[in-house]
């Protein structure tokens, strides 16, 4: 009997894993198998958060093997040499695995072609459209948006592959005890997994995406960003779903995708992206270590700021408009250099994927694919526009609840003590920077 490995790595799900069906159709027999690198843990890329969630989504990703006659082995070690092993063990002719674009994925890719040689098999499988499928004339990936959006809509899509109802598996080899979840996570993380992700997919309601998707206190994003980050959801089958489904509010949802893709195809093509900017401005960044810790915690004395950064702690994931109003506030109201504000995303986003985190600080910061360089983001003008009513600040700033309407956003207008820090940056001062800047 033939034995194929599928080595899982961000697409922890069974339906529409382009990895797992080539594995499957192509051999008897298939051994599914998940490392736990050291190496992951070194480039940073595992705090709490995300290993609380892993392990959430490695253990659904068992339970749903063993359902259809599988199991999940692990291994602890380096990616290539624990494949190349239990490839051996098995006497696999093939090793099946999805294709990554990050410059660490294509480091592991390297390293694993060298130990299997042409056993190994690459399948895009985590994005909609995979990178450097689409490309302008001359160049190898696409730097502005709208263009790479038209040719993004026209490409071609891989049909949904469905789950596996069996999968046989050899008896050996066995692998390590599953990972549990780690200490110092935030209080209200997401559950992990491929169904939490297809509950919270059948749970959410699309329709009002495109009208309420910037409102913050709405909460009516889909929350699905962690789930397309670990591959407990398919971007592909997400996309096909929204478009079958139609609408302002499926529209709105799939141009999202495209976004992700879009920065995608950006990191594969520039992986110094990652860390460098991507369009070098000769900006001269401020540096002001006090002022940089009281962004992380929420205390930078603008409401809808320090709302921001106080869901983020607490949920590890935050809203995508005050995502944007925080970001713009660090790197072009204090002029801080993007790259410690993206490093603190990372460190707490159960959805911290490094191409859209990356790319979307450089987009903010001027640095980045934003054809608007000097664009700023007022935070006042954005709370009034996005938390009209205060609820969203009121919700993660109690200390402030009490402040009768729009004077939740401006709390140095009331009279009265209140246990909140004073501006960092002084209003009149904030707006003659947003102007200088502008």
């Amino acid at each position: 009997m033939s034995t194929a490995v599928v080595l899982f790595t961000q697409d922890l799900r069974l339906h529409d894993n382009p990895a797992l069906h080539a594995a499957r159709t192509g051999a008897d027999r298939v051994l599914p198998l998940f490392v736990l690198d050291p190496a992951v843990d070194r480039a940073d890329f595992a705090p709490p958060n995300r290993r609380a969630f892993l392990a959430d989504a490695l253990a659904d990703l068992d339970r749903s093997l063993r359902a259809a006659g599988s199991r999940l082995v692990l291994r602890h070690g380096d990616t290539a040499e624990q494949t190349a092993r239990a490839a051996a063990e098995c006497d696999a002719t093939t090793v099946h695995t999805a294709a990554g674009v990050s410059a660490f994925a294509t480091r592991r890719e390297t390293a694993l072609r060298r130990a299997l040689g042409d056993r190994l098999h690459l399948h895009d499988g985590l994005t909609v459209v995979p990178a450097g499928a689409v490309t302008p004339a001359g160049r190898d990936h696409y730097a502005v948006f709208t263009p790479y959006l038209h040719a993004w809509q026209q490409a071609h899509r891989r049909p949904l592959l469905p789950a596996p109802r069996t999968l046989a598996t050899p008896d050996h080899p066995h692998g390590d005890p599953l990972p549990t979840a780690p200490a110092g996570t935030s209080p209200a993380l997401p559950p992990g997994g491929e169904r939490a992700a297809r509950r919270r997919l059948r749970a959410w309601d699309a329709d009002d995406y495109d009208r309420l998707h910037d409102d913050l206190a709405a909460d009516a994003t889909s929350r699905l960003s962690p789930y397309l980050h670990f591959g407990c959801l398919s971007a592909a089958e997400l996309a096909h779903r929204a478009a079958t489904r139609g609408g302002p509010g499926a529209d709105a949802l799939v141009r999202q995708l495209a976004w992700r893709d879009f920065h995608h195809q950006v990191l594969a093509a520039r992986p110094a992206a990652a860390h460098t900017d991507y369009r070098p401005r000769g900006t001269r960044w401020h540096h002001d270590d006090q002022e940089l810790q009281a962004w992380r915690e929420g205390r930078t004395g603008y409401p809808v700021v320090d709302a921001g950064m106080r869901q983020l702690a607490h949920e590890g994931w935050m809203h995508n408009r005050a995502r944007l109003i925080t970001a713009s506030f660090l790197t072009k109201t204090l002029r801080h250099d993007w790259r410690p504000g993206a490093a603190h995303f990372l460190h707490l986003l159960v959805d911290g994927d490094l191409a859209n985190n990356q790319l979307n600080w450089q987009w903010i910061a001027g640095t980045g694919n934003d054809t608007r360089p000097n664009r700023v983001l007022n935070p006042l003008r954005q709370a009034e526009r996005y938390d009209p009513d205060g609820s969203y600040v009121r919700r993660w700033l109690p200390e402030l609840a009490h402040l009768p309407g729009r004077t939740v956003h401006q709390p140095w207008t009331h009279d009265g003590p209140l246990d909140y820090p004073d501006p960092l940056i002084p209003p009149d001062a904030l707006t003659a920077r947003i102007h200088a800047t502008g």
